[in-house]
């Protein structure tokens, strides 16, 4: 069996899904009357590690890794966790070791997109999937965004926010499941 690596560089036409973790995978900031005795929490069988320390960790539902894998597309790390997200987070959920976008060092472009209301991650997000379709996971995408990358975007692109506060959930992976297999067909820039 080829290793995910592999897959994902042998497969220049399935759609990449571009994944943040705080928000979509680690649930954080809701109201209290929304989760009056807390937020779910999941034990893990896996080791702790010295970078498994942050206690909303145990937020991760480990049902997420067999749902993301079994989407049609290439995973791809897109978080401020960096590597640390094939550390700490693809152990628990059953991901294998993933890409990880490397996010460039903040410069006067940067700062204008932060000031215009872009977020920090569109441009390389965009370069990164060089033309490739993809779907971008993250709880602080905004119109702002989806104008950007259908201007200066090539392929077909989703940019789909996650409420913070409830991560992930079903209607999220029916929305991406169906854009995945149709990624040519839906609103570009959904």
């Amino acid at each position: 069996m080829r290793s995910y690596r592999a897959a994902v560089t042998g497969s220049a036409q399935r759609p990449l899904l571009f994944l943040d973790v705080d928000g979509p995978l680690i649930p954080f900031g809701a109201a209290p009357q929304q989760y009056p005795d807390g937020y779910s929490t999941y034990r893990t069988s896996s080791e702790p590690r010295k970078a498994d320390s942050n206690p909303l960790l145990a937020r991760i539902d480990p049902a997420h890794g067999p749902r993301l894998v079994a989407l049609p597309c290439d995973l791809v790390w897109a978080t401020a966790w960096m590597d640390d997200a094939n550390e700490c987070i693809a152990p628990r959920i059953g991901l294998p070791r993933l890409p990880v976008v490397t996010w460039p060092e903040p410069s006067e472009v940067d700062e204008q997109d932060e000031r215009d209301g872009m977020h920090w991650k569109t441009r390389a997000l965009v370069d990164w999937a060089a033309g490739r379709p993809f779907a971008w996971v993250d709880d602080e995408v905004t119109d702002i965004d989806r104008a950007w990358v259908s201007v200066h975007h090539r392929g077909q692109a989703l940019l789909h926010r996650v409420d913070p506060g409830r991560g992930l959930g079903d209607a999220d992976y029916a929305a991406l499941d169906e854009w995945f297999r149709g990624h040519g067909t839906l609103s570009s820039h959904g």
